[in-house]
């Protein structure tokens, strides 16, 4: 007789829902890896929470456009930027026809959750509905464009 040795459960940690990839509205995406449900929460936008004023004097996200930035408004004034200490949820992009949205729970933390069923292999988007003081030209929305290609883009990601 041959000893068997017991079977072993293993204890990995569950598959994320996401992974961050090239995207094709704009620089890096994240994008499904499997069939997220519709009222899911996907992940976390998490990064220094500051204040607008302490955001604004650090550098841009991104030297070459400085319209580009990884700034998240709270309800208390604040912001999560996640330019530093930021996760994936950074790279979550833009669309006109979001599949996911975006809520702040009783800590002021930020979730992205699933708006509809999202399948693997799709880009996960939520409206960015930024704000920007003072009078919008179309020289403010072209530096906010939108790249969505939603059939119904309205052009730019300002609210």
């Amino acid at each position: 007789m041959s000893a068997r040795s017991p079977k072993t459960k293993s204890k990995q940690a569950p598959r994320r829902p996401w992974r961050v990839v090239q995207s094709p509205i704009h620089g890096r995406g994240v994008v499904a890896t499997r069939t997220i449900r519709k009222g899911e929460t996907i992940l976390e936008y998490r990064g220094r929470r500051t204040t607008w004023e302490e955001a604004c004097e650090g550098p841009d996200s991104d030297a070459d456009n400085p319209y580009h930035t990884f700034l998240f408004s709270l309800d208390d004034g604040r912001v999560i930027d996640a330019s530093v200490r930021g996760n994936a949820a950074r790279w979550v992009n833009h669309s006109c026809a979001p599949n996911c949205d975006t809520y702040e729970d009783e800590d002021g933390r930020v979730f992205i959750e699933a708006r509809r069923t999202i399948r693997a292999g799709e880009e996960l988007a939520y409206d960015y509905q930024l704000q920007h003081d003072g009078p919008i030209g179309p020289r403010i929305r072209k530096r906010y464009a939108c790249r969505c290609g939603a059939p119904r883009c309205r052009g730019t990601m300002l609210a």
